[in-house]
């Protein structure tokens, strides 16, 4: 290693001695200064490219210079899965400098979190719902346990970033900073994104326009103008069976990651893949940690070998060097496709590769319009979900959990001016109205409506910003092996439950028994091939998304090879959707009484034209609009949308965690809000409209 890093000399030497790295690599040499200087860092760089060295081993050295005694850092991550993936490695760098690394998260034992909170590691890994847990423990000393506190690392900063966990993060670490009596750095780690100052700004204070109150600094690691192209693929095989016959054939004795878009798929595609003689494992959400674990173990130490997974393996758990990526279908963004190629080209002499396997036409055109976006350098920006005035609430209670009770008059304090508190006076209002707060001496504490409402297993509802869907556990023997949903079962009481077996870890399960009341099944190996359901809502995708896929209609194609199907395949599907595009804008059809407007804006941005349209009566689809009743497309040009919000039904207020703490009005305003999509609906209604099978409004019959 050549030149001064800025590093403690005994990580120096371990890099090189350890490790046998001849240097540390751009985006960690760049980011030691900045770390060190205590301010706060966002590190950019592909998966894979470091990020964790690059902020770890700066505040290592600072943690030995500078002294810091008991817990000084905190590593945050979404999964349980990465931060078990993560702690060997944090653990090690620690103890080069004779410092130590904890985890703590739901699987971890009791007696483990005793020795920790009698004794505190240096740095503790953990995950947002745990720190929360800690925080409203009795058990749980939160100025000794959390006073020494310098630095948090959050890491999938995108990923927090675009859901309410990031909400909840940002929430607690407030309480943290107030329990620490001193701002603590905050560093987040982040694969490629659009918008990376405005997702800075945003984990300092909650607030995308900077607040200017504290230091932040972006470090991007770009891919260097030497690397070579990634190699990438266009395929159309027009079924799952078809997509397993082309992965099982192709680069033999080498390492597959193959994606899928739902649990369902890689079901069906490890079933098919095992079929034909293929070893695979399967990674997704609802197997047991323990399938999951064995899955990925297996496969990074195996070599001729497939593992199908979902987005859970998006994300850094390392599973050793891979050879080829293949997506079945389309990821649903620029930013995920980009995560999952750079899980390839890691070896010297490779270079970064995915395969798209489309299976339908839909998919297909999906595929064609992102590798579109991804050739112009298109990149989505990560928005924070607007108004969580659920999270509000939820922050309200946590802290009377937390301190016993607050004072009325000076709760602000806890959370200074983050954004989330925003509506704090209206969310308080409430919840002292309906007893979820009472007061008493100018003190608030937890009242009857929050006993009654979230107090269940030690008011563990309150301690997590999302609700899990309700599904089974499946059991064969004395062995776990996932969760299915009841969608996937005969309904309660009915005596059919072997009529198809069951898809769990890419083979087939015959159901035995279902125990509703203890919400479990039992299963039994079956020979012939099964099938699987989980809960799914509608997929809204981008604006921009669908824009590009009008543009491959119209006739532009993304600058990547095209198999001979997926050409045949592209010139049917613009054959078959031509009447559906205009290069004017927008296309007007008439079937029976619907009306079809052919928007191609996302099903936001059509919902929310809608809306704007005072909720005609229809449905709206990513594509399309379907009004009935006629349209004036003068009407769109003449509408503003500055306020519009698609309207939600009252059912959907039960997806909505916390939706109890609020009034009905503000729990579906905050739905409705989060729907909208304002700027595409402007979009859409600023463009001509053409006519097809029908006449112009002035020109029709009265």
């Amino acid at each position: 290693m050549t030149g001064n890093t800025g590093l403690d000399e005994a990580i120096e030497y371990h890099i090189v001695n350890s490790l046998g790295w001849p240097n540390l690599r751009p985006l960690q040499a760049t980011s030691v200064e900045p770390v060190r200087s205590g301010g706060d860092c966002v590190l950019i760089a592909p998966t894979a490219g470091g990020k964790t060295e690059a902020a770890v081993f700066p505040l290592l050295s600072s943690m030995v210079e500078e002294q810091w005694q008991g817990l000084s850092v905190l590593y945050v991550t979404p999964l349980r899965a990465l931060l078990n993936n993560l702690h060997p490695r944090i653990e090690k760098y620690a103890d080069w400098l004779g410092r130590r690394a904890g985890l703590w998260h739901g699987d971890v034992g009791e007696s483990m979190r005793k020795r920790i909170l009698a004794d505190p590691p240096n740095i503790l890994l953990t995950t947002p719902e745990s720190l929360e847990a800690m925080l409203v423990s009795r058990r749980v000393d939160h100025n000794r346990f959390f006073s020494g506190l310098q630095a948090i690392v959050v890491d999938e900063l995108h990923a927090f970033a675009a859901s309410d966990r990031g909400w909840h993060l940002l929430g607690i670490l407030a309480r943290l900073e107030r329990v620490a009596g001193r701002p603590i750095q905050r560093i987040g780690l982040s694969a490629t994104v659009g918008n990376p100052l405005e997702i800075g700004y945003w984990l300092q204070g909650g607030e995308t326009g900077g607040i200017g109150k504290r230091e932040l600094r972006v470090i991007s690691e770009e891919a260097a103008a030497s690397a070579p192209a990634p190699e990438v693929l266009l395929d159309f095989v027009g079924s799952v069976p078809n997509a397993a016959k082309v992965v099982a054939a192709l680069h033999r004795g080498e390492k597959r990651l193959v994606f899928c878009e739902s649990r369902r798929v890689s079901e069906q595609l490890a079933f098919e893949l095992r079929a034909l003689g293929v070893e695979t494992f399967v990674s997704h959400s609802s197997l047991s940690a323990e399938e999951r674990r064995r899955s990925e173990q297996a496969f990074a130490e195996t070599q001729n070998t497939v593992i199908v997974a979902t987005s859970t393996l998006e994300l850094g758990i390392d599973i050793g060097d891979l050879d080829h990526v293949i997506q079945i279908d389309a990821p649903r963004t620029v930013a995920s496709f980009l995560q999952r190629l750079g899980r390839t080209g890691r070896r010297a002499g490779t270079r970064r590769n995915t395969l798209f396997l489309a299976t339908s036409s839909e998919t297909f055109l999906e595929a064609a319009g992102l590798l579109l976006l991804w050739k112009r350098g298109f990149v989505e920006p990560i928005i924070p979900p607007p108004h969580p005035r659920h999270l509000t609430a939820q922050q309200l209670l946590a802290l009377a959990l937390q301190e016993g009770a607050f004072g009325a008059g000076t709760w602000r304090e806890w959370w200074g001016t983050l954004e989330l508190m925003d509506d704090g006076y209206e969310v308080l209002t409430y919840l002292r109205e309906e007893d979820f707060l009472v007061e008493d001496g100018g003190l608030l504490m937890i009242g009857p409506a929050a006993e009654k409402a979230f107090g269940r297993r030690h008011f563990m509802d309150l301690l997590s910003s999302f609700d899990a869907e309700k599904e089974l556990r499946v059991v064969s023997g004395t062995k776990e092996l996932g969760f299915i949903s009841p969608l996937a079962l005969p309904r309660e009481g009915s005596e059919k439950l072997d009529t198809k077996p069951v898809l769990i870890n890419g083979r087939a399960w015959h159901i035995e028994h279902v125990n509703w009341d203890l919400f479990e099944v039992s299963v039994s190996p079956a020979s012939y091939k099964g099938d699987v359901r989980w809960h799914s809502d509608a997929i809204a995708l981008s604006f921009e998304l669908m824009r590009a896929q009008r543009d491959v209609v119209r006739g532009e194609t993304p600058d990547v090879p095209l198999s001979r199907r997926a050409t045949e395949r592209l010139d049917l599907v613009r054959e078959t959707r031509v009447g559906q595009v205009s290069k004017d804008g927008l296309v007007l059809e008439q079937s029976g009484e619907d009306i079809y407007l052919w928007t191609w804006a996302g099903l936001k941005a059509n919902e929310t034209l809608r809306a704007g349209l005072a909720g005609a009566e229809g449905r709206s689809y990513n594509d399309v609009m379907v009004l009935r009743g006629g349209l004036n497309p003068q009407r769109l040009s003449e509408t503003s949308f500055d306020d519009v919000v698609p309207s939600i039904p009252v059912e959907m207020v039960r997806n909505l965690k916390f939706s109890a703490a609020l009034p009905e009005a503000t729990a579906i305003m905050t739905l409705s809000e989060r729907f909208a999509d304002r700027v595409g609906a402007a979009a859409v209604a600023s463009e001509r409209t053409t006519y097809a099978g029908l006449s112009a409004p002035e020109e029709r019959a009265p």
